[in-house]
């Protein structure tokens, strides 16, 4: 699957059946449902997940949350906007992780 392609399944009720459940996480935060999304990283400990729980505590607004969750992951803090880092978070696991 590609980012167009992935994009694109934002319409469907569901998500693709062969995510991971960190794109899961992603696809659930694209459809505006952030709960969902923290929900099914939260108790996760793989790095991917850690990255990605630092992209939702940042859009929380929290960012002391964030920033524990971008060493977890062993990232930088993200600075540009959210939608940017949404996409390269997609883009970088379909990718590597599907």
């Amino acid at each position: 699957m590609d980012f167009h392609s992935f994009n694109e399944s934002l319409s469907q009720a569901e998500p693709p059946k062969q995510l991971s459940v960190p794109l899961i996480s992603l696809w659930y935060d694209g459809k505006g449902d952030w709960e969902m999304a923290h929900d099914l990283i939260n108790d996760r400990t793989d790095q991917a997940s850690a990255h990605i729980h630092a992209y939702l505590h940042r859009k929380e607004g929290d960012p002391g949350n964030a920033r524990y969750w971008y060493r977890m992951a062993n990232q930088p803090v993200y600075t540009r906007s959210l939608e940017e880092e949404w996409e390269e978070l997609v883009s970088t696991y379909l990718t590597t992780v599907t």
